[in-house]
């Protein structure tokens, strides 16, 4: 997230850009709007960053407490009033700034065997970012603390722009955003520099260790022939993906890269993929941007916008659940600060042009987060007026 802009967007939170449509707009034939529901109203979350699901487990959802905790929540008991503390690590989670913390969660796909998860968030002295393995007891079904290891550890020059989602993709690689270390303008070049692994997306398999790390890389990554590239590396040129996700359907992996001072946009990650940090933000050329050393044309993001329209993407997911079959196929993504909702078809690499799905109106819903269900259904996890304010969690309902 760009914290100063964002900061200057709460300010102004009652007053989206007079062009923008509102929720009184009428919903367009080929894009649906959307409604959002209150999910847990009498639960009040703190900063929550991420919600998603252990694969087996319908019932329950996880969710990421930047400070350090993740909660987990009863689907079948939507009146509750307090959620369970599954698990807290605040005592080693550096959270002081608006970009640190406990930054994400995903569960081993094959959680019902391995009994496994993995966590990406911020350590201190020296400040860094981390990727741990916990294990589950399986008889309890809660965290041994004792079982972390750590997979990976990246310093961190500053305290922003620490990117963040770990997931797994349909190949059963683990997939890493990496910001490109903080600041303003990438000072030190990373977006472009291939030995460095911030402003990336890696690649890396968990199942395997070699070289003394814990992970092994995959035969197949782009650059493993390079002898000036990390070799997990997968993509670069990337400024602070916050939020990527795969479709469940193609295969495809989206991201929402946030931007400087003028554009945010979203990327359609392919393998080996430039997509121009810092020579250019978005489509346009960056005057304070150094030339690109990876060799390859930069890829252009498959939709962008200025900062009159919002000013910290939160990239999402493609929508493919079945309870709204309008829905089917769109990806949505938000502006965090501004609250607007997008939407988007692809097919293949061509996509349609993003068009507004839904509009806040009032100073709510500052989406930090979207998340996935097990069954296909989309979350949303809001910041509630400020960025210090209680939180709370919305699911995606189509307008039909």
């Amino acid at each position: 997230m760009n914290t100063f802009l964002v900061c200057l967007a709460v300010l102004c939170l009652q007053a989206p850009p007079a062009s923008a449509p509102t929720d009184s707009d009428p919903a367009k034939a080929d894009m649906p709007r959307l409604h959002v529901q209150r999910l847990f109203p009498n639960i009040t979350l703190r900063r929550p960053v991420q919600a998603v699901q252990a694969p087996g487990d319908d019932r329950h959802l996880y969710v990421l407490e930047q400070a350090g905790r993740v909660m987990r929540l009863d689907l079948t008991k939507p009146d509750a009033t307090e959620a369970e503390v599954w698990m807290d690590i605040r005592e080693q989670v550096h959270s002081a700034g608006n970009e640190l913390g406990l930054l994400s969660i995903v569960f081993d796909p094959k959680f019902a065997d391995t009994h496994q998860f993995f966590l990406y968030y911020t350590a201190n002295k020296p400040l860094r970012s981390e990727l741990t393995r916990f294990d589950v007891d399986p008889a309890t079904g809660m965290p041994v603390l004792k079982s972390a290891k750590v997979f990976l550890e990246v310093k961190q020059p500053y305290s922003n722009h620490n990117g963040g989602t770990v997931l797994f993709g349909p190949d059963g690689m683990l997939y890493l955003s990496l910001g490109d270390g903080g600041a303003a303008n990438d000072p030190h070049g990373n977006g472009q520099n291939m030995s460095a692994l911030l402003g990336k997306i890696i690649r890396i398999d968990v199942r395997r260790s070699e070289g003394g790390e814990p992970y092994a890389i995959p035969s197949d990554n782009p650059f493993v022939d390079n002898p000036k590239a990390a070799p997990e590396i997968w993509a670069t040129g990337l400024r602070n993906v916050w939020r990527m996700s795969f479709d469940r359907k193609t295969g495809q992996l989206f991201a929402g890269d946030v931007g400087q001072n003028a554009y945010e946009e979203v990327d359609l990650i392919v393998k080996g993929g430039n997509y121009g940090w810092n020579p250019r933000e978005g489509l346009h050329a960056f005057d304070k941007g150094k030339p690109g050393t990876a060799g390859a044309a930069y890829l252009d993001p498959i939709a962008e916008y200025p900062h009159d329209q919002g000013v910290s993407v939160t990239g999402g997911f493609v929508y493919r659940g079945g309870k709204w079959p309008s829905l089917q196929g769109v990806y949505l993504y938000a502006d965090y600060a501004f609250g607007t909702i997008w939407g988007l078809r692809c097919n293949g690499d061509r996509c349609t042009p993003s068009e507004v799905v839904w509009q806040r109106q009032g100073g709510k819903s500052m989406w930090s987060s979207f998340g996935e269900l097990n069954n296909g259904e989309l979350v949303l996890c809001a910041f509630d007026g400020t960025e210090s304010g209680p939180g709370s969690l919305w699911m995606i309902q189509a307008a039909e």
